[in-house]
């Protein structure tokens, strides 16, 4: 059994320090685990999560991996249980860059009208009107500081390409090339992933939730391809640990590659049976779908992070569209979906 803040360590000078799990019923956040490292005289903390408590633990789990000169914040996508703590960077008292990634400004910024939009598509599910429900889920995160006074995007720098053994990612690097930012952009517009050349640890953050995305900016064959190009990674030894945002987790070696592998045949598996819950090309209910997709969830075993009946929803929803269908335009959440018929423009007169 876990608890927040716990820290473990990976070697002696990489720490990863434990999150908890989304409990809306008893106003519990979601904290995503953090990533602590020293690359050579450069502390390098890989998300913040949320509440004092983490905050706490974050520094611990710094002094323990010491001594450092500098420090180095990198964010892995904007949601709210990964950045609460980003203002961290101000006070640890040495020279700090902290970067994020462009396209989840927006919602780092606003976080309600991000979870605004994604509760919308889901009115059928939610207990609350969306913007009500958005209020009381941003309200567990606080405080929410998900800027210091150093954060620029990693958009502002020159892009790069990354080969790593025989793949080959674009992103950035920092610390003399020991830390790669690597792109992904599947769990969200932004994501990325951080591969520690030096140690071998790849934190894939959020990518790994599950076999079917839940957020509204979620795009299912970056996920996939993602978590096909780092089990190529553990297969060729270019990365040794495995990590990851909501498994409170150390995977090494076979093991990381196995579980990689395992996530990319729950998302095959489960969007065939999604494919025969859909009963044809016949109009379909979100809310009728969702109920008989979430009995495939359950007995595949592939709920991912924090699983409750909104997130299924959202799932749901992302899983229709991943299919070809769309939502007839009339306004309501519950509308049916669809296959677009197929047919010839007509000649122009």
């Amino acid at each position: 059994m876990t608890a927040l803040g716990d820290l473990i360590g990976i070697d002696d000078r990489t720490v990863l320090v434990l999150g908890q799990e989304l409990d809306l019923a008893h106003d519990q956040p979601d904290v995503a685990n953090a990533l602590v490292h020293r690359a050579g005289d450069t502390l390098v903390l890989v998300d913040t999560g949320v509440t004092p408590a983490f905050r706490a633990a974050l520094r611990a789990a710094a002094d323990r991996v010491g001594p450092w000169s500098r420090a180095l914040l990198l964010t892995t996508h904007g949601h709210p249980d990964h950045v609460g703590n980003n203002d961290l960077a101000d006070e640890l008292g040495v020279p700090a860059e902290h970067c994020v990634p462009a396209p989840d400004l927006d919602q780092m910024r606003d976080p309600e009208s991000y979870w605004v939009r994604s509760f919308e598509r889901i009115a059928w599910a939610t207990p609350l009107p969306a913007p009500a429900l958005a209020d009381k889920v941003m309200s567990l995160f606080a405080p929410m500081r998900p800027f210091a006074a150093t954060t620029r995007t990693y958009e502002e720098r020159p892009p790069e390409r990354i080969r790593i053994g025989s793949l080959r990612f674009t992103g950035w690097t920092f610390a003399d090339g020991a830390v790669r930012v690597l792109r992904s952009q599947g769990h969200c517009a932004g994501h990325v992933i951080v591969h520690l050349g030096d140690c071998g640890v790849l934190h894939l953050s959020d990518e790994g939730n599950g076999p079917c995305g839940a957020m509204v900016d979620a795009d299912q064959l970056k996920i996939q391809t993602v978590l096909g190009a780092v089990a190529g990674l553990f297969e060729q030894e270019e990365a040794a640990v495995l990590t990851d945002g909501h498994t409170f987790a150390v995977r090494r070696g076979a093991e990381a590659a196995s579980h990689l592998d395992g996530l990319l045949a729950q998302a095959t598996t489960l969007q065939e049976a999604a494919l025969g819950l859909t009963g044809g090309n016949g109009p379909i209910r979100p809310s009728a779908f969702t109920t008989r997709y979430a009995q495939a969830i359950a007995e595949l075993g592939a709920g991912g992070a924090n699983p409750n009946e909104m997130f299924t929803a959202m799932m749901a929803l992302n899983q229709l569209r991943e299919l070809g269908l769309r939502p007839e335009p009339t306004g309501d959440a519950d509308a049916p979906w669809s296959r677009p018929a197929l047919r010839n423009p007509a000649p122009p007169r």
